[in-house]
């Protein structure tokens, strides 16, 4: 049986899948965690050589509880941007910045004048979590960290590195995350040094392969270090949500990719440029040739719930899971709570890292029940939002494929399809990433005419759901406060976020 194995770099932990590459059905996965440290206000931090270690105990327990099958191609997805910096040898210097650490805050208000021209394709800016603003803030707080450094990359490049030894950038996150400019094929050094990361260029892996195509082969020590044997071919490629799309079924105009999690993206394509303000994009060429793609996204989404359940009222599973069935039994916006779901800025439509989250409304006669409610339906808010501007600028949504943890929260995923007023077609398969890793893998072995006809034949099966017209009204009323309460909180909120910086 010919096997191509899929990598799936999320923010706790590696899983390593192995599909069939006859059916493309998935034949196991296993997981490997380790840890994030915070050490301090919106900093979080990961060490590059534990998602090594990671891969390493997932990949050889996959293999060994499977027989050991002859894996041929190999595709890693991590998640963006999260920042490495290393040597010449490609150890790393510093810990990683994960992709929700937001310490470049002031970075990411630079910006050259008059506005360079590749920034349009980024919505005129970048954003806090981004590697440009990341870098630059290594450049102007951790100076000879800065010069030392061989390679400014992310977690993507790092992983590829230690499997075949060769630097090269995913086209991706390049376009997506770097400022990239994909119809001309080059980086802007001007511009990153208008940005506050003078030299970076010579920083970056500056080989770019787009999704689907050779990185290079395994090198002998990684395939030890993996359990695999023989020749294995290295696919590019990249961001993990982005890479979902692959599964999903939603690379075609007006199929919108919702992946809900810790946090939350949506990807939609157009075959045109539409700009939309507020949104990421529209990156040309970033995943699909010919193709525009439009990103918006809520950094805290499923981790509002947790830190409510868990560090707030102290809950383990089975009591979160309890709280879940006592709020679904709550009417939205009947306790009069309204919440704001900015625990760590937002991505978009505001595009504001110092945005924080609020309740408002509060009294003593609220409970857990109906706080935790409000928190939810404020995450399914900060979603229609997000689907009421890219309608806003044409940008039709004309179906919605959702998948990751938001299954595991039945109130939540509800909450969403009514708050959205849209049939959400949810996948049986919850990792739709590594399904889209295991389809680039058979890309660069020709398995494909190409990425599109590769991710035509592997879409995910899913079932539907329904909004209630009833809950629609009353959340598209809850929107109007929704918005004027994040209008109204937001000079305040950017103080006190200067406040504590």
């Amino acid at each position: 049986m010919a096997v191509v194995m899929g990598l799936d770099f999320g923010t706790g932990s590696v899983r390593a899948g192995l599909y069939d590459t006859s059916s493309g059905a998935l034949i196991g996965v296993e997981e490997a965690r380790y840890g994030t440290s915070h050490p301090r206000w919106g900093w979080a931090e990961q060490a590059p050589l534990d998602w090594w270690e990671a891969l390493g105990q997932a990949s050889q327990a996959v293999m060994a509880r499977h027989g050991h099958p002859r894996v041929s191609a190999l595709c890693a997805c991590t998640t963006s941007s999260t920042v490495v910096v290393t040597d010449e040898a490609g150890m790393p210097l510093r810990p990683a910045l994960l992709w929700m650490d937001c310490r470049a805050s002031h970075e990411v208000t630079l910006a050259p004048t008059p506005p360079h021209p590749v920034m349009a394709f980024s919505g005129g800016a970048n954003a806090v979590e981004w590697l440009v603003p990341k870098a630059a803030w290594l450049a102007r707080n951790e100076p000879q960290v800065y010069a030392r450094a061989h390679r400014i990359c992310e977690a993507q490049d790092f992983i590829n590195f230690r499997l075949t030894g060769t630097w090269a950038a995913s086209r991706l996150n390049a376009c997506c995350k770097w400022n990239y400019d994909t119809l001309e094929k080059k980086f802007y050094p001007d511009l990153f040094a208008a940005l506050g990361a003078p030299g970076l260029l010579d920083k970056l892996p500056t080989r770019v392969v787009p999704v689907g195509e050779a990185v290079g082969s395994m090198s002998t020590q990684a395939k030890a270090h993996l359990g695999l044997q023989g020749e294995v071919l290295v696919a590019q490629g990249g961001i993990d949500a982005h890479m979902a799309m692959l599964g999903a079924g939603t690379i075609e105009p007006g199929k919108l990719l919702f992946i809900g999690g810790t946090s939350i993206v949506h990807l939609i394509h157009t075959k045109r440029r539409i700009d939309a303000p507020g949104m990421w994009g529209p990156y040309p060429d970033a995943l699909i040739d010919n193709s525009w793609l439009i990103e918006g996204g809520q950094v805290s989404a499923g981790s509002v719930m947790d830190w409510l359940a868990g560090k707030i009222f102290g809950l383990d599973a089975a009591g979160h899971r309890q709280l879940m069935a006592d709020a679904a039994r709550e009417v939205p916006g009947a306790s009069g709570l309204l919440v704001l779901d900015y625990w760590m800025g937002n991505r978009t439509p505001y595009r504001s890292p110092d945005l924080r989250g609020a309740m408002m409304g509060l009294t003593l006669s609220h409970d857990r029940a109906q706080i935790y409610r409000a928190a939810v339906d404020a995450v399914a808010l900060g979603s229609a939002n997000v689907v009421r501007v890219l309608n806003s600028f044409g940008v039709p949504v004309t179906r919605v494929v959702a998948a990751g943890g938001i299954q595991k929260n039945p109130l939540w995923l509800q909450a969403t399809v009514d708050a959205c007023g849209l049939p959400f077609d949810v996948t049986d398969q919850e990792n739709l990433t590594l399904m889209g890793a295991a389809v680039a893998a058979l890309n660069a072995l020709g398995e494909s005419a190409d990425l599109v006809a590769g991710a035509k034949s592997h879409v995910a099966p899913y079932r539907r759901l329904y909004p209630d017209p009833a809950m629609h009204e009353r959340y598209a009323a809850m929107l109007l406060r929704y918005r004027a309460a994040t209008e109204a909180v937001q000079p305040l909120s950017h103080e006190l976020v200067r406040s504590v910086a």
